[in-house]
């Protein structure tokens, strides 16, 4: 029976990326030691010795020198790999980025979902005031629950889940960025209440005096525009 090519000899002569390279077994760190020191493997289930030519970029988001110490990852493979090592910021540390990245991301859910997505400023806000713990990838699932709960297509402040129920947002600068969003006649009246209860708070009863209703309106509308409050 005629043998596949694996990932390494389909890579021959290019370039393999490898993702969570701190979190590999034993045995596949001791085959990818060989194959980057001697340019030689085998097929699973083979007993012909191959010659290959790949160059690895690996990324982890463990401390690798720390897994060396504790006997988790080889040491002789650590150095191998750490020939050009470059360190990436955390999401919550670039938070001018959060934005571009939303919009980027929610591009892509739209093209692979089959349908046009839009993200609110209100949204783009409260993504901002968050820490990401799990960094861009918490952010494309969050991204992706959210345009499940969005129909019209359009991702809001209200549609935003993060991955904990409890998970508060920390106060940011970037929260009271365009704090008079309530005052723009562009929007939508769904939008504007939103950005009035940003405002406020969250507390109906200011929102409603900056808008001008009473706070059984503000209730009604909140009720009638379906923005969940329990979510936020």
């Amino acid at each position: 029976m005629r043998q596949r090519k694996g990932r390494f000899e389909l890579a021959d002569g290019g370039t393999l990326f490898l993702d969570k390279i701190g979190e590999s077994s034993a045995s596949f760190q001791a085959k990818l030691l060989r194959i980057l020191q001697e340019g030689e493997m085998e097929r699973v289930g083979g007993d012909e010795t191959l010659r290959v030519n790949v160059r690895i970029i690996a990324a982890t988001n463990r401390n690798l020198e720390e897994e060396v110490r504790a006997g988790h990852f080889r040491e002789d493979l650590y150095y191998r790999l750490n020939v050009m090592p470059l360190a990436l910021p955390l999401l919550r540390e670039s938070q001018e980025d959060i934005a571009e990245l939303a919009h980027f991301l929610v591009r892509k859910i739209g093209q692979h979902q089959g349908r046009a997505l839009r993200i609110s400023d209100g949204a783009i806000r409260l993504l901002m005031s968050y820490s990401w713990p799990g960094n861009v990838r918490e952010l494309e699932n969050c991204l992706k629950r959210s345009a499940v709960m969005s129909e019209s297509g359009l991702i809001d402040r209200d549609a935003i889940l993060f991955n904990h129920s409890d998970a508060a947002p920390k106060a940011s600068a970037a929260a009271h960025v365009h704090e008079e969003s309530w005052l723009d006649q562009s929007l939508d009246e769904r939008q504007r209440l939103i950005a009035a209860l940003e405002k406020t708070g969250w507390v109906q009863a200011k929102a409603a005096r900056l808008l001008g209703m009473t706070p059984r309106q503000v209730a009604y509308r909140i009720q009638t525009l379906d923005i969940n409050m329990h979510r936020l």
